[in-house]
């Protein structure tokens, strides 16, 4: 089982690298499971319709392709998930099929308008969400608002969510 920790903002002075990073080193102890921390960034997707090179969508395709579940790393904006996921959603759509994801979200109120959004889309792309979700607030969990230092009380949800994802994951996998 290949679980992508994705990365959901690309702006400067994101939080999300620190959070996927918490996200990967909490991981260790899920047994048969390989985490790897994927960042759209890396892959400057061009917003559909802007350009016919494709390339960089191939890539991010193939990447796709070689994982069985995700956990988003999602930032909230305007109530909502940034332009740059909603765009790396829409670059793809076999690879996502018929995988499981988690969602660890961050904002005012702990990110949970943007993962409700984010259940709607990944659903009409037929990955299963899973119910464990750790929200993650910019008052509580970070200091001054940028330097990410996560309660302990999230440990207990952040485990739940890897047995759910990994557990849909290994069941989905029967479908591909």
């Amino acid at each position: 089982m290949r679980i992508g920790i994705i990365l959901g903002s690309t702006r400067d002075g994101r939080v999300s690298k620190d959070v996927g990073e918490w996200v990967l080193s909490n991981s260790k102890d899920v047994k048969d499971v390989v985490f790897e921390v994927v960042d759209i960034k890396n892959y400057d997707l061009p917003f559909l319709g802007t350009t016919e090179d494709m390339t960089n969508v191939g890539k991010w395709n193939a990447k796709l392709s070689e994982l069985d579940a995700f956990i988003f790393v999602v930032a909230e904006y305007n109530h909502s998930i940034t332009g740059a996921l909603k765009n790396a959603l829409d670059s793809a759509t076999d690879s996502w099929n018929n995988k499981s994801a988690g969602i660890v979200s961050y904002g005012s109120a702990g990110g949970s308008r943007a993962s409700e959004h984010l259940r709607g889309i990944l659903a009409e792309l037929q990955i299963a969400s899973v119910r464990s979700h750790v929200l993650l607030s910019l008052f509580d969990d970070f200091e001054n608002y940028s330097t990410f230092k996560p309660r302990d009380i999230h440990s207990n949800n952040l485990n739940d969510m890897y047995k759910q994802v990994t557990l849909w994951g290994t069941a989905l996998k029967t479908i591909r």
